[in-house]
């Protein structure tokens, strides 16, 4: 397996674009981390600022130049400056050929199966390209349309951890899924 971003490999599906992040980004970017509805199952305080989201723009791309996680901007192919989303691959375990994806969309495009073709799209990079034999994904289990969607695209539930992760003063299960090259 050996992680090489250089360069940055833009992805399209039948309607995306898969791309890089910039800070011309940073207005869509704010409201994709501010919005309760989408961070609902996150575990994340909301953006408090555009800078702020410039700053994780850039350590984003720090990450990519690094050649150590990768995230795309989702787009539609029909505006392709618009980002609607934003589905990453991280937390490479090398030694185990796996890695873990993590994504988010605006409400706007909820239930509208975007999120299946960027994920087929990306777990296809990852296995054909990186050289994965398995990616994850970690979850709520109360996120049904999360889990709804992976398993669409093939991912099984593996796992389920009780209590494993704390946010704003309470305790709550994680749902472990993967799918195999």
């Amino acid at each position: 397996m050996e992680l090489n971003y250089s360069p940055f490999p833009e992805l399209k599906t039948e309607r995306l674009l898969l791309r890089r992040l910039t800070n011309n980004d940073a207005t869509e970017m704010f409201f994709l981390r501010s919005n309760e509805d989408v961070l609902r199952y996150l575990g994340r305080e909301p953006a408090q600022s555009i800078k702020e989201v410039e700053e994780f723009i850039n350590k984003i791309n720090k990450s990519i130049d690094d050649n150590e996680n990768i995230l795309w901007g989702i787009a539609l192919l029909s505006d392709t400056a618009k980002v609607i989303g934003t589905i990453c691959l991280w937390n490479f375990k090398e030694e185990n050929y796996r890695s873990e994806i993590g994504y988010i969309l605006h409400p706007d495009h909820w239930g509208k199966g975007l999120m299946k073709e960027a994920i087929n799209c990306v777990v296809d990079y990852g296995f054909n390209n990186l050289k994965l034999h398995s990616i994850e994904a970690l979850l709520s289990p109360e996120n049904t349309a999360s889990s709804s969607v992976l398993e669409k695209t093939g991912f099984v539930k593996e796992g389920h951890l009780k209590e494993n992760f704390y946010f704003r003063g309470k305790f709550s299960d994680t749902a472990i899924y993967s799918r195999l090259k």
